[in-house]
Parts: C-alpha cells; structure tokens; sequence
C-alpha cells in the first residue's frame, strides 16, 4: 500500500474516532467535574438525616427464643438468617429475618422487644411518620406524595433495595423522598434532586443504560478499545507526516 493512502486511511480513521469518542469524552468530563464537585454528604442526603438515639441498656428485653417459638406456630422456621435490634417510632422491637428453605423464601417478622409481642408490617401512617422523624430537623416541609412500591426498575432510584417500600416525598427544596421498608420497619435510603443528577451522570459515566451500575458492560469495554486505537492512530499518524515532512524538506 502506497504511504499517501495509508496515511489517508488512518487520517480518515482517526477522525471519525475521534468525532465519537469524542462526544463520551465530553460527557465523562461533565461527569468527572459534578462527582469532584459535589459533597457526597449532600448527595447521600446524610445532612439531613436524624441522628440515632440509642437504647438504654436497662430495658428488659424478651428472649429472641421466645419469639421464635412464637413465630413457628404461624409458620415454618428452618433457618435463621439475621435478628436485629431496632427502633420504630423510639421503640424496640426485634427484626427477624427466617426461611423454611435455606436458600430461598426469605421473610422478616418485627416484635416488639420489651413485650414479646408480634407485630405487622409497617402501615402507611406509620411509614409516613418514621419519615418524618428521619429527618435532622423535627419539623420537615410538608409531605408532597406518597407511593407504595412492589418492584422497581434497572432506572429507578430505589433500585435493588428492600421491597415493598413506602415512598414518602417532601414538599423541601432538595425534593427529598425517604424510603421506607415496611417489612423491615426502617429507612432504606435518601434521595434527593443532587442525588438524581449524580445518578443520571454516573450513567452516562458507566454507560451502562440498564441497571447503571455494571462498569463491566460491554459497551463501556468498546470505547475503552476504541480509545486506545483512537491513541495509537494519532501517533501512528504524527510519525508517518514527521518522516513524509523530513523528506520533503530534504527534496528542497
């Protein structure tokens, strides 16, 4: 091949790499300076979260063995998986995660931890209240929505966490919603409008357009290769027109 037309096909190569790698490289600095920029705290919303006020250890708590036995003459217990002490509404109550199988069909049980007594998954008042007390300052803005959620998308914002969860938003500034497992009786996650522009970025980050989350997806893996050609074309390049320029000025 004749040196003028490999030159030009790498030329041609290059360019147009270049015009499309270009354009991610443009959204990954976008991205870069919002993450390097921004304070992960306001971001997590963990300004705004309450701080958690300990048990006092002189409570008389109920043995967890008792309410295991409790919970066997309603259904069938095989395996514990986890039991947690908790607070809902500043009360103690036991978190108990069980199966009849051990590697599927996972159910949580709350009791309260003082009486021994089983209770029932989160109502919505009660999710709506757990919110509000989540929030560092007592009297939160108004609640704007609520949405009880039974499964959620690779896009969501509650993606992969515990369901069902109650979605309460509130009518502040950073557009907050608090999550709320009510199996669980807790507060999953914060999300606010800071968190919303990170997550869209970290996307386009990623560039993975399903969950979001995978920095192993095939996409992200081209480019990667397309770049390091991209690289490699515009040495290659850069040599070639060096010796063609030292020949030329030496015809001269």
């Amino acid at each position: 091949m004749k040196k003028g037309v490999f030159q030009r096909k790498i030329r041609k190569t290059h360019r147009w790499l270049g015009v499309i790698l270009g354009i991610q490289f443009f959204l990954w600095t976008i991205g870069g300076l919002y993450f390097s920029w921004s304070d992960m705290d306001e971001v997590h919303g963990d300004h705004q979260k309450a701080h958690i006020h300990p048990i006092g250890a002189d409570i008389d708590f109920v043995n967890p063995k008792d309410i295991i036995q409790q919970i066997k003459l309603k259904d069938s217990v095989n395996f514990l998986f986890d039991i947690r002490l908790i607070q809902i509404l500043n009360r103690p109550f036991y978190q108990i995660t069980y199966a009849k199988e051990h590697d599927r069909g996972k159910k949580i049980q709350l009791a309260n931890a003082k009486t021994g007594e089983l209770r029932p998954a989160l109502s919505k008042e009660e999710a709506i209240e757990i919110a509000k007390k989540s929030f560092l300052n007592d009297a939160p803005a108004p609640v704007k929505s609520v949405e009880y959620l039974t499964n959620t998308n690779g896009h969501h914002e509650y993606r992969e966490q515990p369901l069902p969860a109650y979605a309460v938003t509130f009518s502040n500034p950073t557009n907050t919603t608090v999550y709320v497992a009510n199996e669980l009786g807790t507060v999953q996650k914060f999300r606010n409008s800071k968190w919303r522009i990170f997550d869209f970025l970290w996307m386009l980050h990623t560039m993975d357009y399903q969950s979001r989350d995978n920095i192993s997806n095939w996409l992200l893996r081209a480019f990667s290769v397309f770049g390091i050609i991209t690289i490699i074309s515009g040495f290659t390049l850069f040599f070639v027109s060096q010796k063609s320029n030292s020949k030329q000025n030496k015809t001269t």
